[in-house]
């Protein structure tokens, strides 16, 4: 199987779910263009960023309490995009184009917004691989989110390619689109609440 793992490639034979399957349960595997990429499970900087920003975006856009709602948000949802395959950090669904989470393993209708948290492992990898991939299914808005650098960068799609729309840094309360109806507490993002 073509395995890439902190960005070496070993082998050349297109990889396939079966090969997704057989992964121990503590990495995160995806298959991008025949190729599987094996990234461990996130450090502690990484997990807190994801799952308090999923969170907030949760309670006040998924479920409406001081916030506008109108969105489903999931944590680590499995994407499948023809052969690839893909999971973000955090993925959210206009509710006019899901209403509803469907009842399966995977899902396979493009999120509106997808958040990728960095980590020195999975950086090239997000950017690089997924990026392209993200643009091509046309997801309107992507995320990076650096919890040790306390960057987040906000994209959207012009086109066939992301446009930077901003860099937010440090401990600000800031707008983020798609997002922007609420403000997002970057220090609590961050752990330094």
């Amino acid at each position: 199987m073509g395995v890439e793992e902190h960005g070496e490639v070993m082998g050349r034979k297109p990889a396939t779910y079966a090969d997704l399957e057989a992964l121990p349960e503590n990495v995160v595997g995806e298959l991008i263009a025949g190729e599987l990429y094996v990234s461990p499970r996130p450090a502690v900087p990484h997990a807190v960023a994801g799952t308090r920003l999923g969170g907030e975006l949760s309670v006040r856009f998924d479920r409406g309490s001081g916030g506008p709602g109108g969105w489903i948000i999931l944590f680590e949802p499995e994407l499948h995009f023809g052969e690839d395959v893909l999971v973000p950090d955090c993925a959210g669904w206009r509710r006019e184009r899901m209403s509803k989470p469907p009842r399966t393993a995977a899902i396979t209708l493009a999120p509106d917004w997808v958040c990728e948290v960095l980590s020195p492992s999975t950086s090239a990898l997000d950017r690089a691989a997924k990026l392209p991939v993200y643009a091509r299914e046309g997801v309107r808005y992507v995320w990076f989110v650096d919890p040790v650098a306390r960057i987040l960068e906000v994209l959207r799609l012009e086109g066939a390619r992301y446009t930077l729309l901003v860099t937010h840094t440090g401990k600000a309360l800031v707008r983020a689109e798609p997002f922007e109806a609420i403000e997002l507490d970057l220090a609590f993002l961050w752990g330094e609440e």
